[in-house]
């Protein structure tokens, strides 16, 4: 496949590194030659300087014969430009654009981005994924990572193998020995430096970071058995009311019992959040000032959210909330060298925006029938829903004695509301929604299992 990616800052760069390690042609186009030399160093990727609106910087860049567009810079309208640009001159078959700007993405202005208007085939906005991920996590509070599939009916969880953690030293076989009527299998595990799959006799050691396919109505007992059993949060205080801070806290205040203060340190942001929210305190102010935390009440808090533009004003705010006495923390941090620290400053989840982006776009670019996919142990694996078609080689298998490309595990298969694991015999029909777990050099041998025939395309 050949691909144009323009914007070559980190979500461009997440988008090439990702296309280019599968063996795909990319061209990278970014204004700046200092990020194209940086892309082109890292990647083994293409660069074109120039403005990735412009359809002479298009050309050069190979749009005439692209299968792909993806348009991920820092302005909305240049995004939009690029798509109009490859579909009305180009014809280029996929383009998809990033938009920041909600008032693009209103239900009144929904047909804006049809093929007689504004032809863009997906439009992702970052700060509703963000905040969709965000959400996620607090319906499953003890699990350092969560993502859902099949509209909820199965959920693959992050979760930490603590000191004193009731499954340390327990295999897979054991844990479905101990628990045969439990909808559940360890599908992989992160330990130290990499990840990877547990044969049936591997034990859990702590320290572990263990990923768990869970059937949706058995996620509170699971989080039990691992030692993660968290009330869901009644009082939240959310550090900073950008879009995604004020979409969090309105989507709070849906929520029966759940009280919600937000900090904010610029004062013309913290008027517009007050009048836009209607059961949410909100306090001007630093979220690093110690006195503003406890008027906010902090110390009775049982998640404070810090959601400011500012990695290291977002980890030392969380800091300073779990140290006035909130019970768990999570903060937004995009640059990934900070991740490490995370154990150490005892902050519970960091969420990494970038990585939330990039995995909602190349669900929509891989081949097949991919029709969910989340990004995990920071881009070292990947989580996958597929649909069997008729031309799968997985139809007519036994789920139970499917033989799998290496470094590939199977989470589950969906079927109607019926969710069933590798342990149970069933055989794969047409329609079935197969989860996968796969280490990031086998994703492409997951594409080809929900692979379709050429007239699909």
């Amino acid at each position: 496949m050949k691909a144009v990616v323009c914007g070559a800052g980190r979500v461009g760069y997440g988008i090439a590194r990702e296309l280019a390690a599968e063996g795909n042609s990319v061209t990278v186009v970014d204004w700046s030659q200092t990020l194209i030399d940086r892309v082109t160093t890292d990647l083994d990727v293409r660069g074109v300087v120039g403005h990735g609106s412009h359809p002479d910087t298009l050309e050069r860049a190979g749009i005439a014969d692209a299968d792909l567009l993806v348009a991920v810079t820092y302005s909305d309208e240049t995004n939009m430009v690029a798509c109009q640009v490859a579909h009305s001159i180009f014809d280029t078959p996929l383009k998809i654009a990033r938009v920041r700007a909600q008032s693009y993405l209103a239900k009144s202005w929904r047909d804006l981005f049809a093929r007689g208007a504004l032809p863009i085939d997906v439009t992702i906005s970052p700060e509703l994924e963000v905040s969709r991920s965000i959400l996620q996590r607090l319906e499953t509070p003890g699990a350092s990572a969560t993502a859902p599939f099949a509209n909820n009916r199965l959920q693959l969880l992050g979760l930490r193998v603590d000191d004193g953690s009731p499954i340390a030293g327990t295999n897979r076989e054991h844990l479905r020995e101990l628990f045969p009527d439990l909808g559940m299998d360890v599908v992989g595990v992160r330990r130290d430096s990499g990840v990877f799959i547990p044969e049936d006799r591997d034990p859990l050691s702590v320290g572990d970071d263990a990923y768990v396919a869970v059937a949706g109505p058995h996620v509170p007992r699971v989080l039990d058995v691992f030692g993660h059993q968290v009330q869901r949060a009644r009082r939240v205080v959310i550090i900073g009311a950008g879009n995604i801070g004020v979409y969090v806290a309105r989507a709070l205040e849906r929520m029966a019992g759940v009280r919600v203060r937000i900090i904010e340190a610029d004062k013309a942001r913290a008027e517009r959040a007050a009048d836009s929210l209607s059961r949410t305190v909100v306090l001007h102010g630093d979220g690093l000032d110690r006195r503003l935390l406890r008027e906010a009440g902090v110390e009775d808090a049982e998640l404070a959210i810090c959601l400011t533009n500012d990695d290291k004003v977002n980890l030392l705010s969380a800091v300073m909330a779990k140290r006035e006495g909130a019970q768990r923390t999570l903060c937004l941090v995009n640059e990934p060298g900070l991740k490490d620290v995370r154990t150490e400053l005892g902050i519970d989840i960091m969420i990494d925006p970038r990585g939330v982006t990039v995995s909602t776009i190349l669900q929509h670019i891989r081949r097949g029938r991919i029709t969910g996919l989340q990004t995990l142990a920071d881009g070292q694996a990947e989580a996958l829903e597929g649909v069997a078609l008729a031309t799968s080689p997985l139809v007519g298998k036994s789920l139970r004695d499917l033989e799998l490309p290496e470094d590939v595990s199977v989470c589950a298969l969906v079927r109607g509301e019926k969710v069933y694991f590798r342990r149970d015999n069933v055989t794969i029909e047409t329609n079935d929604r197969l989860v996968v777990f796969a280490l990031k050099a086998a994703v492409p041998k997951v594409e080809q299992l929900f692979r379709v025939s050429l007239e699909y395309f």
